[in-house]
């Protein structure tokens, strides 16, 4: 039976399109033996079970054909916290967590409002994993989180990962956007929707090959479903409260256009660490 540092040899010398295939073989293998990575590099000698190899080989077979490390292993870090993911959401991205961070600030931002609990409503459209609305609601109890989205798989895989990580302040639905959800009133809306065009030669490109369609695609060069929740947004916002929106590199103006021809202000556009436009905030103050 091979050893760690055997398995590790055999998987490097296999052809792969990764440019972190070292890396890439160091996180399968620590999943197959169920151990850390630090413990490759502290047993190399240590034998593995003909199970543990047969699952790695997999691994490894899976990863040559493309297929997201974080659709093999089943998780994703995302904030702080670890997530877990498949086939039926969008793996999380370092990106996102900007709209999670500029979420967080406007609401601990937020003044008193006078003869009122402290107690604020958000609502997560697409909320896919979970990712944004369990972040934003484990930084306070009092901040009840309703989270959307129009796949009840999806809607699984977020509850899922509510439970483990023992957060109690969302609640889940089933819905197109904002459907349903017209006798509420919210302090502010978050949304990371479908914002690729159809047309887009990334879509046959790396992970993103291997996610869900509908949580990527939108019509009219991927602003449809921007407008659409954007317009929706109007109606269940309550008076001076947010919309934060992501949105594609080259979508700023077009999203700018959006809000304000909705009667939004205080556009802003943010950039994430790479530099690129982001996502953008907007006040309803109507």
């Amino acid at each position: 039976m091979l050893t760690i540092k055997q398995a590790l040899e055999e998987a490097r010398q296999m052809p792969t399109t990764s440019d972190s295939w070292k890396l890439d073989a160091e996180l399968l293998l620590a999943d197959a033996i169920q151990s850390s990575r630090e413990t490759l590099y502290t047993w190399p000698e240590r034998e593995l079970t003909e199970q543990s190899l047969s699952t790695f080989r997999s691994h490894c077979s899976r990863r040559q054909q493309g297929e997201p490390i974080a659709y093999i292993l089943g998780k994703r870090a995302f904030w702080d916290f670890e997530l877990q993911v498949n086939h039926h959401v969008l793996i999380p991205r370092p990106e996102t967590e900007l709209l999670v961070e500029t979420a967080i600030e406007i609401l601990q931002g937020l003044p008193p409002r006078k003869n009122q609990s402290p107690e604020l409503n958000i609502l997560d459209l697409g909320t896919g994993s979970g990712a944004i609305a369990l972040a934003i609601a484990r930084e306070n109890q009092d901040w009840k989180l309703t989270a959307v989205d129009f796949s009840e798989e999806a809607l699984e895989v977020a509850r899922l990962n509510a439970s483990a990580l023992k957060v109690s302040n969302i609640e889940f639905r089933q819905a197109s956007w904002c459907d349903g959800l017209e006798n509420f009133r919210y302090d502010m809306i978050v949304a990371n929707p479908p914002y690729v065009a159809s047309d887009d030669d990334h879509l046959q490109q790396g992970d993103i090959s291997f996610e869900p369609l509908s949580a990527l695609v939108a019509k009219e060069d991927g602003l449809a479903d921007i407008r659409q929740l954007v317009s929706q947004s109007r109606e269940i916002l309550k008076k001076d409260s947010w919309l934060l929106i992501e949105h594609g590199y080259n979508q700023k103006e077009q999203v700018a256009k959006i809000l304000g021809d909705s009667d939004y202000s205080n556009i802003n556009c943010k950039k994430d660490l790479a530099g690129i436009d982001r996502m953008t905030a907007a006040k309803l103050s109507l």
